[in-house]
């Protein structure tokens, strides 16, 4: 990867890092159902405009725009809002890559190897020492609702497999405009006409900042660069500068927003990140199918992408498609390419993304 590409990798992830703290900023003046609906809207326009008509069928651009746009960041803005730390949700969120794993093995059959069940275990163990640390003095209702958001956003990932968009950019502008109706109407009935209402009335430019930030810098920039990498270098090149997202994540909450991190976050951290890369990276032992079309990896998340973007966005890798009769040809036991960490927040966080990266090719490119 040349110096230029790895700068760019980095600063994909330093941006949905950041976007934490970001959305923490951000929910000081919206309620946090509203403030994702405005998230999504203003990634959508007038972005979708210019990107083309959908290059995949509508049921798949709906239900990952109902499970990642209105279920994982409407919990994850919730959460965060009932007082889920800034960096450990960007830390918490990284638990969607087990999340993946077990659902693509319960959907598409995909077994894994004993590598990724370790991996898998560390990152669970890393769970439970977070639990433990936030449990001393935070909210575990708060952590709870971060940990659902983890698992939605790995059930948006293996619709988005099933779906394998070939412009992840066209297709993730298009999710963004399925969740603003659905997130305002649950706006309106959970959060109140009055509080949204009051809370557009005193909008000021910090606000619109913190809108502009997750809306286009994590979704739109985070998710279209991450997907530029994706397509001139191998998924397994470009995945783990994900796993720099929670780094980035906390420390800017303990630089602009103050939140101490303690030694045992510190160990929860090392899990986590080490259990997601082996859960993340490590070859999928497939089961044999019928099917001449090999089975895929699962992904991983834009930021914002979010990842809001997401908050929180970071992106999946899809799988690139594969002719018929070169599948038949494949040994039944040659491993699959390994899968891409999404980090959040992506709308990619993004959705975070920015969250659904482009198609793996094989060789990098320059």
């Amino acid at each position: 990867m040349r110096p230029a590409h790895l700068a760019l990798a980095v600063l994909v992830a330093a941006v949905w890092g950041v976007n934490f703290t970001v959305v923490e900023i951000g929910l000081g003046h919206f309620p946090p159902l509203l403030f994702s609906a405005l998230r999504f809207l203003v990634a959508a326009l007038p972005a979708v405009f210019f990107v083309g008509r959908p290059k995949v069928a509508w049921k798949w651009i709906v239900a990952v725009g109902l499970v990642l746009g209105v279920a994982k960041f409407g919990l994850l803005f919730v959460g965060m809002d009932a007082g889920m730390p800034a960096g450990l949700s960007s830390l918490v969120l990284q638990i969607q890559s087990v999340f993946t794993a077990v659902i693509a093995f319960a959907v598409l059959g995909e077994r894994p190897t004993r590598v990724r069940l370790l991996g898998m275990a560390v990152a669970l163990a890393g769970i439970g020492v977070a639990a433990a640390d936030e449990g001393a003095s935070g909210s575990l209702g708060a952590f709870a609702l971060v940990v659902a958001a983890a698992a939605c956003w790995g059930a948006s990932n293996v619709l988005t497999r099933k779906a394998s968009p070939p412009d992840p950019l066209n297709f993730m502008v298009w999710v963004s405009t399925v969740p603003v109706l659905p997130l305002l109407a649950l706006s309106l009935l959970t959060e109140g006409p009055s509080r949204d209402l009051a809370a557009l009335r005193a909008l000021d430019w910090q606000g619109v900042g913190t809108l502009g930030y997750v809306a286009w810098v994590t979704t739109v920039f985070g998710f279209g660069a991450w997907g530029w990498l994706l397509h001139r270098h191998p998924a397994s090149t470009v995945a783990p500068f994900s796993l720099l997202v929670p780094v980035f994540g906390m420390t800017s909450a303990a630089l602009f927003l103050g939140e101490p991190v303690s030694g045992l976050r510190w160990c929860a951290a090392a899990l986590l990140v080490g259990g997601v890369a082996l859960t993340s990276l490590a070859p999928t032992a497939t089961t044999a199918v019928p099917s001449a079309v090999p089975s895929a990896v699962p992904p991983a998340a834009t930021p914002a992408a979010t990842p809001a973007a997401a908050s929180a966005v970071p992106p999946a890798a899809q799988p690139a498609a594969q002719p018929a009769d070169q599948a038949l040809d494949q040994p039944a036991d040659q491993p699959a390419v390994p899968p891409v960490v999404q980090p959040e927040g992506t709308a990619w966080t993004s959705v975070h993304p920015v969250d659904v990266p482009a198609p793996e090719r094989t060789g990098a490119g320059s």
